[in-house]
């Protein structure tokens, strides 16, 4: 797998010239950060050596080179997950891809279901801590340039990137929590006692995505920062049906104010 790794990130710098300080993943409903975006190069994920291709509706499968707040960034415009049939190692291949292309930060975002009773559909939540109950992506063969073997995750979410985007939410109007997300494994979305079994391990929101990504960028020394939008409610009383065009739609109406933090806090590096 090393060798694959080295093989794209080679690919990539030989297309593109390019070297981003920032990577961001964007979640279901959310690549329209893009759109902020003075794009000098995309690559459809198919066109790139060694690298899965997003299979999920609300993903478009893109990886694009460009500027942000004066910024060089690279954006996964789509990501992978554990339902789709990928195996951890090629859900966070991206990730430490964009290690080799010499990130310094990583940003993710997604739609999550809320378990806490004092979360509303459209929020948005920062990621202060997480639960995994999804394999972990460090099981495997361990190469020294992936950093540690057991890496510590105590500091796993950037305290001082949650300060500064507590700063800027504030200062923009923007109300916002911060809580703990539980990645589970999906596709299916949770029954009732599960969303309840969440809440009380801990949870206030639940998913299917970020925390494999951010295991990865941890464990190779990249500060991370991750943000959800509420898009619906495992909160009993609250409970209603679900479907993911759904999701994508609150998703997309609550993205402008991601996209104002994200944009304020990269531009603050």
């Amino acid at each position: 797998m090393l060798e694959q790794i080295k093989e794209t990130a080679s690919y990539i710098k030989n297309k593109t010239g390019f070297q981003p300080d920032v990577g961001i993943v964007l979640g279901t409903g959310l690549g329209g950060l893009v759109n902020e975006l003075d794009i000098l190069f995309e690559r459809d994920y198919q066109a790139i050596p060694n690298f899965p291709v997003s299979t999920v509706e609300g993903h478009k499968g893109k990886l694009i080179f460009g500027m942000l707040a004066n910024k060089k960034v690279v954006a996964m415009q789509g990501r992978f997950h554990y339902y789709e049939g990928y195996d951890m190692q090629q859900i966070v291949f991206p990730i430490r891809v964009f290690k080799l292309l010499g990130i310094r930060y990583l940003f993710l975002s997604n739609a999550s279901g809320g378990v806490n009773p004092e979360l509303k559909i459209g929020d948005l939540m920062i990621l202060e801590d997480h639960i995994n109950l999804l394999p972990s992506p460090l099981i495997g063969k361990h190469y020294e340039e992936y950093g540690p073997r057991f890496p510590d995750m105590s500091n796993t979410y950037s305290s001082e990137l949650i300060k500064k985007a507590e700063e800027i939410a504030a200062k923009e109007n923007i109300p916002v929590k911060k809580g703990v997300y539980t990645a589970t494994t999906g596709p299916n979305y949770e029954t009732p006692s599960e969303y309840n079994f969440f809440r009380i391990i801990g949870s206030d929101t639940v998913g299917m995505s970020t925390v494999p990504e951010t295991i990865v960028a941890h464990q190779m020394g990249i500060p991370c920062f991750a943000i959800s939008i509420i898009t619906d409610l495992g909160v009993p009383g609250k409970i209603e049906k679900i479907t993911h065009e759904g999701v994508q739609k609150v998703a997309s109406k609550a993205e402008q104010k991601m996209t104002l933090i994200m944009k304020e806090l990269i531009a603050s590096l």
